[in-house]
């Protein structure tokens, strides 16, 4: 399948001005342009309810991201900003007639949520290694404390859809995840793995074409850290995920790419939509996405942090970046045959 990320996206010079000219005084300041995220997800909030600070509480896999109540804010803009992505659509495989879902990694459990919503009489499953899941859930949703790196007790063949999603950082063995939901999935079943390229991109050629840019540094920086713990940072990129589906057995395999803008610069108005939602999620999450992997992976004091994390937000604030990154989505199908 042709990748979406290939073409440009079409810029709004309404909002970021003439790149040929630099006159900053025309460029609308980023908090009149996106508003506050408190705004922002205030609808998101009405009918989502997240309660307090809680932290990963798995005693077989250290997770790198924070999961107090500011991050998790920010997962719930992702799961929006994906549901616009994907055009309303929580999943892209061929799907129907499920009676068995699982969700690997489920995080808030958005994702598991409205896919119970979608299909009432399936069985949803969400698995995470935090307990930062609503308390109230539809019967049909069920939430449970369990590590993906360690073998699944699930029955075999049991799923007809198995979902996972932004796991990056936190898998040590990539081929072992995609072997064991070949394994629980039933013959004929859907695997759907959904991951960011955290290298960030820019449709300007200024901004792109400067290898000391900020851009360069951050994703070198968290390349890094996914070598030194085990956990790549590298899963979305370089057709990785398509080879790993492919080795375990899957067929029908099929890959796309979307560019997803930090801000509201596209041209395209569902761009535009996306860009604003992505741009609160990063922009509120970039110390949390920090704090961990420099300080404690890298050995970064609290003040190099900082000054690392406010040069990037300085940069997706500046709407002439034209700042975007790559979403990567991989499904497969167990063969019916298979077992």
């Amino acid at each position: 399948m042709a990748a979406a990320a290939a073409v440009p996206i079409q810029v709004d010079h309404d909002v970021v001005g003439d790149l040929d000219v630099d006159d900053s005084e025309s460029i609308t300041d980023a908090e009149t342009l996106y508003g506050s995220t408190q705004s922002v997800t205030a609808s998101i909030y009405e009918y989502r309810d997240v309660h307090g600070r809680l932290y990963q509480a798995s005693k077989t896999t250290e997770y790198i991201f924070p999961v107090d109540e500011q991050q998790l804010q920010g997962y719930d803009l992702a799961h929006e900003y994906m549901l616009i992505l994907f055009s309303n659509q929580l999943y892209l495989a061929p799907i129907s007639n499920l009676q068995t879902i699982l969700d690997i990694g489920t995080g808030t459990g958005n994702w598991a949520l409205d896919m119970a919503t979608e299909f009432p009489s399936a069985s949803v499953i969400g698995t995470d290694i935090s307990a930062v899941q609503p308390t109230f859930a539809p019967p049909n949703v069920s939430f449970q404390i369990d590590d993906a790196q360690l073998d699944w007790t699930f029955q075999p063949n049991h799923f007809d859809f198995i979902h996972c999603r932004f796991l990056y950082g936190g898998i040590d063995d990539w081929a072992k995840l995609y072997r064991q939901a070949y394994t629980h999935l039933k013959p004929g079943g859907w695997f759907q793995n959904v991951e960011i390229d955290i290298e960030t991109l820019s449709e300007n050629p200024k901004v792109q074409n400067d290898q000391d840019h900020v851009f360069k540094t951050w994703c070198q920086l968290f390349w890094a850290v996914g070598d030194k713990t085990g956990r790549t940072m590298r899963i979305g990129r370089d057709g990785t995920m398509e080879r790993l589906m492919k080795e375990q057995g899957f067929t029908e395999v099929v890959h796309t790419s979307y560019k997803v803008p930090i801000g509201a610069w596209a041209k395209d108005r569902k761009l535009k939509q996306v860009g604003l939602l992505n741009w609160h999620y990063i922009d509120q999450s970039l110390d949390g996405f920090a704090v961990y992997p420099m300080g404690q992976v890298l050995g970064w004091s609290r003040e190099e942090v900082s000054e690392l994390v406010n040069k990037m937000r300085r940069a997706i604030r500046d709407v002439r970046s034209l700042s975007f990154y790559t979403v990567k989505v991989v499904y497969g199908r167990k063969s019916k045959e298979g077992q």
